[in-house]
């Protein structure tokens, strides 16, 4: 799939001008997304098991590094910010999903070739969205601490429990969580299609991100369902050691460029 404008002697018009219509969910539309994905894990399992096993990887140097730099009370918002990346390096994933939906050949080459070209320097740009929205987490993660807790580092025993069952731990946690969410939701509004849709059709970021939004702002219950599925399913691979990385993260990102097909109308022959 090349990514370039046809010339103007062609009586083409460019990609980016034409109209990216957005469709409304249907009730299983989300469930039978993730059943496609499913299966599309299940059919080319290898380029899922890298990028779940490279997320993973990435978790434990965080962790590590947390450990290591004594700031182990920040291995939380460094390892639940994967959230905010994750898109950017599932677009291996959606690339698989589309090869495999359209008949293309699949292997590492071309996955990674069709990427760069289709992509091209608009997706680094939503990348750096993402990295933006992950700063904003990171820094709102250390200004809360020290908010209610300034530089005092308890044992990590002591604060858990000191956050589970004192009122101002509770309230340390929910405000944590809740303005976080906020954040992930606002980087979630901006990604769930276009991050596909820099992939399927030659269009540029600015156009992506708006057309993202108003996928949002038309299924807002739907895809707040959605933001909620990738949520519980990130909270257990976190909570199996990072372990389950390994399987959620391609099932997610499989299952997103269905989600992105459900929401975008294709484009007609004439435009393609």
């Amino acid at each position: 799939m090349q990514h370039s404008v046809k010339p103007a002697d062609a009586g083409a018009q460019p990609r980016a001008r034409r109209a990216v219509v957005i469709r409304k969910l249907q009730k299983d539309d989300i469930y039978h997304a993730l059943v496609a994905g499913l299966n599309d894990f299940r059919t080319a399992p290898r380029y899922g098991l890298v990028v779940g096993g490279l997320h993973t990887l990435f978790g434990w140097v965080a962790i590590y590094f947390a450990e290591f730099s004594g700031l182990r009370y920040f291995a939380y918002p460094l390892l639940t910010g994967v959230a905010l990346v994750s898109p950017f390096s599932a677009a291996v994933l959606y690339e698989v999903s589309r090869r495999l939906e359209t008949g293309a050949p699949l292997s590492w080459g071309a996955v990674l070739r069709s990427v760069r070209m289709s992509g091209g320097r608009d997706l680094g740009w939503m990348c750096l969205v993402s990295l933006f929205g992950f700063i904003i987490w990171i820094d709102y993660s250390f200004v809360l601490y020290l908010m209610f807790y300034g530089l005092d580092m308890p044992d990590p025993a002591q604060f858990i429990h000191h956050a589970l069952t004192t009122p101002k731990g509770i309230v340390f946690v929910l405000v944590g969580n809740l303005f976080g969410g906020m954040i992930a939701f606002a980087v979630f509004a901006v990604t769930v299609v276009s991050y596909p849709l820099l992939l399927d059709r030659d269009v540029d970021f600015v156009t992506a991100m708006i057309s993202s939004v108003k996928a949002v702002l038309t299924n807002p219950w739907p895809l707040l369902a959605w933001a909620l599925v990738i949520a519980l399913f990130l909270a257990f691979g976190l909570l199996s050691a990072l372990l389950g990385l390994t399987l959620v993260l391609p099932l997610l990102g499989h299952a997103s460029w269905h989600v992105y097909r459900k929401l975008v109308e294709p484009e007609s022959p004439a435009a393609a």
